[in-house]
């Protein structure tokens, strides 16, 4: 195995709010859609959406049965610049994103907001700060 991450999925028990979510708030073209799964187009890894009962029947695993508690995943969404960042999150938030944290400067030198998805996971939205002259 290399180390390459190829598919990213979000499991869900709430697929239909996801899907429009990610469809209708992040703007997500859909690629494939099953009765149980999507997955969109994205230019870098693919990006799917399925429910945890697909993951339970696919893998036997308990933890699918189970409810799930806090953050799951972090989802960083790259813009051209810092002032885009705040344009990006009050433009998501009224396409309905719930809101997390509004722009901010952070220490690791990036401008960054961060939305939430409909099972709270809290995504982030970011631009490199100008690099100060030393």
């Amino acid at each position: 195995m290399r180390p390459k991450i190829d598919l990213i999925t979000i499991v869900t028990n709430k697929l239909q709010e996801m899907h429009l979510f990610y469809r209708d708030v992040l703007g997500f073209k859909v690629k494939l859609e099953l009765d149980s799964y999507v997955e969109f187009e994205s230019p870098t890894v693919r990006f799917a959406l399925t429910t945890n009962k697909v993951m339970k029947d696919a893998t036997n695993h308990e933890s699918y049965s189970r409810e799930k508690q806090g953050q799951s995943v972090e989802l960083a969404f790259p813009v051209t610049s810092p002032s885009d960042v705040d344009k990006t999150y009050e433009s998501l938030i009224k396409k309905g994103a719930f809101p997390v944290k509004s722009a901010k400067d952070m220490a690791w030198g990036q401008r960054a907001a961060f939305i939430a998805d409909p099972d709270g996971n809290i995504h982030e939205i970011f631009a490199e700060l100008p690099k100060s002259a030393s």
